[in-house]
């Protein structure tokens, strides 16, 4: 008799650590984690590169300073503009580089837009009816 009741002790002790090894079935009714939204890459704020591009424009004729202007950044092309110190030659130079700034949006729409900064100055030692723009761009987005 005492062996039956020895066996019968064995045979709780097994069921037991085998129940003891099996995972809780409710534990398994927890919710998936909802797949997250990609972050979207950090822009910030836009820097101006601290190296400007130069090119010379000179001359009356409007159309033919518009060919010159588009003519001047097309190795810039797909860039923009964040501000632009033009220096007109000549004692009335600051009038010409006015004139200058205000064509740049007919030679190249894509680059030089309505927020873009512009300044007019004069250079006594170009001769009349040219202009010297510098062009100060933005940098490439995250650089």
């Amino acid at each position: 008799m005492l062996a039956g009741w020895l066996f019968a002790d064995l045979l709780l002790v097994l069921a037991l650590v085998s129940m003891a090894d099996r995972p809780d079935p409710l534990a398994d009714d927890r919710p998936e984690p909802s797949p997250t939204k990609p972050t979207p890459t950090p822009t910030g704020p836009r820097a101006v590169d601290r190296n400007p591009r130069e090119f010379t424009v000179s001359g009356r004729d409007k159309g033919d300073l518009v060919e010159q202007i588009s003519r001047g950044t097309r190795k810039w092309k797909g860039r923009t503009a964040a501000l632009v110190l033009t220096f007109g030659g000549g004692p009335n130079g600051t009038v010409y580089a006015h004139r200058v700034n205000g064509l740049l949006g007919k030679g190249r729409g894509d680059m030089f837009t309505g927020k873009t900064a512009t300044d007019d100055f004069h250079n006594l030692g170009k001769r009349p009816e040219t202009a010297v723009v510098r062009v100060y761009f933005y940098t490439a987005p995250g650089g």
